[in-house]
């Protein structure tokens, strides 16, 4: 990288004094006016910039005394005009490279246009060095960093995206969707239930905590069971049969509820004829339902 001196001319004013004090070209009278002291000759602004500026070698223009001129191996620009010759960024308060061609590049584009310059730093890359190569570019091995970790990759592998470098860990944990139950990044397997993520060891029963991957389970109340426990611990019991009143279970999967207690469609008939209740008019007796016809025996 080269560095550029970076300077103003110097401009003074004086104050009314009764001697003369002349610009060294025009002879005008400098008392309060401002002047520059060039090759220890007193110049007025004017003068300067006609006669003693230097000319920008971006813009072919005078650098005049009050603009800020910057300097390289007896090259001059102005402030605006130091520019990367490539992407034009502004380069006055940044390290570049002066190429053999002339050019003023920032790192970056003169290490894509010298193949032997590392990427991370742009430094050349020695014979020798240890060095890591990646599609037609070339790192210092330690330059060569994870863009979200900043640690060197090494012999680790590697995911690229774009133009950033990723580890594999840091890949995983910034491209994987976090657990629906637990919040935390799924970085391998899991799996997906009502377009929810879930890690597999978080997708269990409720009760049992068995896997439910792969297998029958219940949702109740935002909660998971397994059949098992579904049955014997959540499902309602037909006041008949007693089995659980849910889908698989039982003689039906059609539920009849009545002040508190439930019955299987299919279950539902009166206690003394058996002939079914579903859909008619019944009579409650304690525990028991009957038809109109029985409740009147």
């Amino acid at each position: 990288m080269a560095f550029y001196k970076h300077s103003v001319p110097k401009s003074y004013s004086t104050s009314t004094m009764t001697d003369r004090f002349d610009c060294f070209y025009c002879r005008d009278n400098l008392h309060g006016k401002k002047y520059v002291k060039k090759d220890d000759k007193h110049v007025c602004t004017k003068c300067f910039d006609k006669v003693c500026a230097n000319t920008c070698a971006e813009c072919r223009r005078p650098i005049g005394a009050d603009a800020k001129e910057l300097h390289h191996k007896n090259r001059y620009w102005h402030e605006d005009c130091f520019r990367c010759a490539k992407c034009y960024k502004p380069l006055a308060s940044e390290p570049f490279c002066a190429r053999d061609d002339g050019k003023i590049m920032c790192g970056k584009c003169s290490s894509r246009e010298d193949g032997n310059r590392c990427q991370g730093c742009y430094k050349v890359v020695m014979p020798g060095d240890k060095n890591v190569e990646y599609k037609k570019k070339l790192w210092h091995e330690d330059c060569f960093k994870c863009f979200e970790c900043n640690q060197p990759i090494r012999t680790q592998s590697f995911v690229a995206k774009g133009d950033d470098i990723f580890c594999t860990t840091c890949h995983e944990k910034k491209s994987a969707k976090n657990c629906f139950h637990c919040k935390e990044p799924i970085t391998s397997g899991g799996i997906t239930y009502q377009e929810q993520p879930w890690h597999k060891e978080c997708f269990v029963c409720k009760t049992c905590r068995k896997p439910l991957s792969n297998t029958r389970f219940t949702a109740h109340e935002n909660d998971y069971y397994c059949t098992a426990c579904y049955r014997s611990d959540v499902a309602k019991k037909c006041h008949s049969c007693k089995n659980p009143i849910t889908a698989g279970f039982g003689r039906g999967t059609n539920v009849v509820n009545y002040e508190g207690f439930s019955w299987h469609e299919n279950c539902f008939t009166c206690k003394k004829c058996c002939h079914s209740l579903a859909n008619k008019r019944f009579v409650m007796t304690g525990e028991n339902a009957y038809c109109l016809l029985c409740a009147k025996v």
